[in-house]
């Protein structure tokens, strides 16, 4: 059985939609949960009318995309746990083809899809995640054509984006789900390299398809994302990188920050997103509060870091070599090359 776990806040307009295409799939052992997190919007009523049969958990606050999936997944009964953004439409063998590599490949303790760009197939959201030198992460083959890539159908990763991601509930027992620390942004990035380290593969169903309305809910770029992505960033580095990696941290952390300085300055790539959504000064702030932060939990992650590592079942070698396997540049990060319109 698997149990789709679905974080909501404020995303009635985009409900219908996702589980219309829940109803659809030809794999249909599972059960959905959705997991309110205090939205204003209906969002509630919506589900409770048009959609009994979901179990619906409606929390008091907005507790993030972290701790809302793990309040589902609490009362989640399925051998596979599945996240699903609420902005998006999965194809009607979406889930099939992910169960299918989970039960073929028992070693294999995370399966993702390919993510696509919403209203067009053959565009890249994610394939799996890659990551930076420092800690920050992202889809890899964003924006890529899949004709052109040439994928085999089922590739291996090194971590399934969040946006859609099947993880076996026997991992899940031995690493635990997401931190709740993290409240939104990098939280797949830690869980997928706790399973890396614990042991577990990834491999990533390319043809398994999810059509994304990317930052449908948390908005593409804000300040409040900003510093969310930055504080977590080095809390991802700080529980999983290899020490000789982590030594590195802030050396890696200074080139980014030159080079995003300089993309924003010119509104190449993803720095017109900056220049057009906030000041300078905001980014500033938001990067400063981040830092501060991630310093202040700095002890609380540590003690995280020395558990995963007193229970990792791979050397700090392979995971060297895996993280390197599945880098990804600044420029690619910083999106340098795109143009924009």
């Amino acid at each position: 059985m698997v149990s789709i776990i679905i974080v909501n806040w404020n995303g009635a307009h985009h409900l219908p939609e996702c589980l219309q295409s829940l109803a659809a799939q030809t794999y249909n052992n599972f059960e959905t949960i959705i997991v309110d997190n205090a939205s204003t919007d209906g969002s509630p009523e919506l589900i409770m009318t048009r959609y009994p049969t979901i179990r619906l958990i409606r929390l008091a606050t907005n507790t993030g995309f972290a701790t809302g999936n793990n309040k589902g997944f609490e009362q989640a009964n399925g051998e596979y746990i599945v996240v699903l953004n609420n902005d998006t439409r999965a194809e009607p063998d979406w889930l099939a083809r992910m169960v299918a590599v989970a039960e073929e490949n028992p070693e294999v303790g995370m399966v993702g899809c390919r993510t696509c760009a919403y209203g067009d197939r053959d565009i890249v959201d994610t394939i799996g995640g890659r990551i930076c030198r420092d800690g920050m992460s992202r889809g890899a083959y964003r924006s890529q054509s899949v004709a052109k890539l040439g994928l085999n159908p089922v590739v291996e990763g090194l971590y399934p984006s969040g946006c859609a991601a099947l993880y076996r509930r026997a991992m899940l027992d031995e690493t635990g789900f997401f931190d709740d620390d993290f409240f939104a942004y990098a939280e797949d990035t830690d869980l997928g390299l706790r399973g890396r380290l614990a042991g577990w593969r990834t491999l990533i169903a390319t043809g398994a398809v999810v059509h994304h309305k990317y930052s449908g809910t948390g908005g593409v770029f804000s300040p409040l994302k900003l510093y969310l992505v930055e504080r977590n960033h080095y809390w991802v580095a700080i529980k999983n990188f290899p020490l000789p990696l982590l030594a590195l941290l802030p050396f890696w952390t200074c080139v980014r920050y030159a080079l995003q300085f300089f993309v924003v300055l010119t509104g190449r790539g993803s720095g017109a997103e900056f220049r057009s959504t906030a000041s300078p000064t905001e980014c500033l702030f938001a990067l400063a509060k981040a830092t501060r932060d991630a310093l202040i939990g700095l002890p609380g992650q540590w003690q995280k870091r020395r558990r995963i590592y007193r229970a990792k079942r791979i050397s700090s070698f392979e995971m060297m070599r895996l993280i390197k396997r599945f880098h990804l540049s600044f420029l690619e990060l910083l999106d340098y090359n795109r143009t924009t319109g």
